[in-house]
């Protein structure tokens, strides 16, 4: 039994880890623009077909890794440039549905550059899997728990220490304030979306090894990030990170001890329990509104 629960835990871990990446992106997009980006699980699928496709052409695992991230933050600038800095000042309804409009295009352009089949990334370092506490551990789990601690940490040293991650902090909290003092909102919007998109493009590369990758594989990555950037409390960062952290496990223990039927019904779930119980998520910030 505690061998079972180790290996529930550790499929939670890696795939919560995969979840905290998609949710930190949707944070750092909506603290920068107020912006929902329902196209980050499309950067997601960008991140792992690129990379495939790169391999495939015969591009060093590394390099290929690299020249997809980079593909996926330029979709990601473009977005932000030629879809939502148009529509700047139109009703967030507006800006949702942009953005779903772009998710929508993005998928039909990868069956046109690549194709409809699922794909699969070779594991970074081997398959043979690993023994750890009782549970069987396949080394590219452990490249998904490594990269996304390394992305937080990184990411933290950024916002903390940085002029650009601090610029993009002071227009998360008043955007008005922050252009009096210097600071282009212009270039932190493209930041933020560029940013936005390379985590999105890390977790889908991350992913492919373990479960393949194709053209629609954003769609349903893409709303369990969303669910767990609400269940951390979307614009914290470090409740993005629980938020995947909480999901993932969930699902592993409901589809080991309750039936898999039910996994992807559970991120679902526990979106509208927070919708009704605690709107603010686990860390979120509560705001006073006056009407």
């Amino acid at each position: 039994m505690t061998a079972q629960f180790a290996q529930y835990l550790v499929t939670g871990l890696t795939v919560g880890a995969v979840y905290a990446l998609v949710a930190l992106g949707f944070s750092i997009i909506y603290n920068a623009s107020q912006v929902i980006n329902f196209a980050q699980g499309e950067f997601v699928m960008v991140g792992g077909m690129c990379s495939v496709w790169l391999v495939d052409q015969g591009v060093p695992l590394p390099a290929a890794v690299v020249l997809a991230v980079a593909a996926a933050a330029l979709l990601g600038l473009a977005l932000e440039k030629f879809a939502v800095e148009p529509a700047r000042g139109a009703p967030v309804v507006t800006l949702v549905i942009i953005t779903i409009g772009a998710s929508i295009l993005l998928r039909g352009l990868a069956t046109l550059v690549w194709d409809k089949k699922i794909h699969a990334l070779k594991p970074f370092s081997g398959e043979a899997p690993l023994q750890v506490g009782g549970a069987v551990v396949l080394p590219q789990s452990l490249w998904v728990l490594g990269v996304t601690l390394a992305v937080v940490l990184l990411l933290s040293w950024f916002f903390g220490r940085t002029l650009l991650g601090k610029a993009l902090l002071a227009t998360s909290h008043n955007r008005l304030a922050a252009q009096l003092v210097g600071i282009s909102v212009r270039n932190v919007m493209l930041l933020s979306f560029s940013l936005s998109a390379a985590l999105g493009a890390v977790a889908g590369i991350l992913v492919a090894p373990i479960t393949f990758t194709s053209w629609d594989v954003g769609v349903m990555l893409g709303l369990k990030g969303f669910a767990a950037a609400i269940l951390g409390g979307l614009g914290s960062g470090a409740g993005a990170v629980l938020g995947g952290m909480v999901l993932g496990i969930a699902e592993s223990m409901s589809a080991g001890y309750v039936s898999s039927a039910y996994k992807d019904a559970i991120a679902f779930v526990i979106l509208l329990a927070v919708l009704v119980f605690a709107p603010d998520g686990l860390l979120g910030r509560r705001v006073a509104e006056r009407v």
